[in-house]
């Protein structure tokens, strides 16, 4: 069993929303993840995704977009994604990790070998973002086998009887994607996002989770009262992209204690 499932529960059980900070591997340079990683974690994250960087990321806004092309200059791969969860894992990482990206890089190393070696590496789940379940059999399977959850990815566009088809195969978690776009920060919640959460609740028992637009520590409030995840990637880059190299851990540590309700949003504008 992955460490998903635990770790959603333990925050639950303390009656906290699960916070899901996401970043690129390789931005924005490789040698920066271990010390941003520790700063998410000391800073509230129960769960990391980590993005395998891919030319064509067409669900992600400017700046994930730019992270990947970023990550793809200083020549990371599929590879060294897993590699650097290995890393991580070796280096005393405890909480959940999923690897979150496209299907092309998947395909490319194998379906199969790539979740052998997702698992070995430490990896508890992957997001792939353009494998609708229609045509996920085979990374199901190994992912499965394995004990990978693999995440699909909702939108409030999803029929109903898509939502039916993800709440059959899905694990760990369901990922409602908060807007009819792409990633990237935003200053409010669409108002239709409730009644969209609502209808994939009434099909699944799995947690669920919602990403796209997450900025602040309101709009983590707002999810905490309908999901049990939120997710939050291009705010968190563009902290990243407005430190300085030797102030990025401390401020990327003050921005997801206030994101996780641990400080006062005022001392962390003043800190990010």
């Amino acid at each position: 069993m992955s460490r998903i499932g635990p770790a959603l529960a333990a925050a639950r059980e303390q009656g906290r929303t699960a916070l899901a900070p996401f970043l690129t591997i390789g931005y924005p340079e490789p040698a920066a993840l271990p010390n941003l990683v520790r700063a998410l974690v000391e800073g509230g994250a129960d769960m990391l995704e980590l993005g395998v960087p891919f030319s064509d990321p067409l669900a992600d806004g400017a700046t994930i977009q730019r992270a990947n092309f970023v990550a793809l200059q200083h020549g990371v791969t599929t590879a060294a994604c897993l590699e650097a969860v290995r890393q991580l894992r070796a280096e005393g990482l405890e909480v959940p990790v999923l690897l979150m990206g496209y299907y092309n890089p998947i395909l490319a190393y194998g379906p199969e070998a790539f979740a052998a070696d997702a698992a070995g590496a430490g990896v508890d789940g992957l997001i792939v973002v353009d494998l609708p379940p229609e045509e996920a059999g085979p990374l199901q399977e190994a992912c499965r086998a394995r004990g990978l959850d693999l995440v699909y990815l909702l939108a409030p566009t999803s029929t109903a009887e898509r939502v039916a088809l993800v709440a059959r195969q899905a694990s760990g978690f369901i990922y409602c994607v908060s807007v009819t776009g792409v990633t990237g920060a935003r200053s409010s919640l669409p108002p239709e996002l409730p009644a969209f959460v609502e209808r994939v609740r009434r099909q699944t028992t799995l947690p669920l989770a919602v990403g796209f637009g997450i900025s602040r520590r309101e709009h983590v409030e707002a999810v905490g009262r309908i999901a049990e995840v939120a997710v939050v990637g291009s705010a968190l880059i563009d902290v990243i992209d407005s430190s300085p190299a030797r102030e990025r851990e401390a401020r990327v540590r003050a921005y997801v204690e206030v994101l996780a309700g641990r400080r006062g949003a005022a001392r962390g504008r003043r800190a990010g």
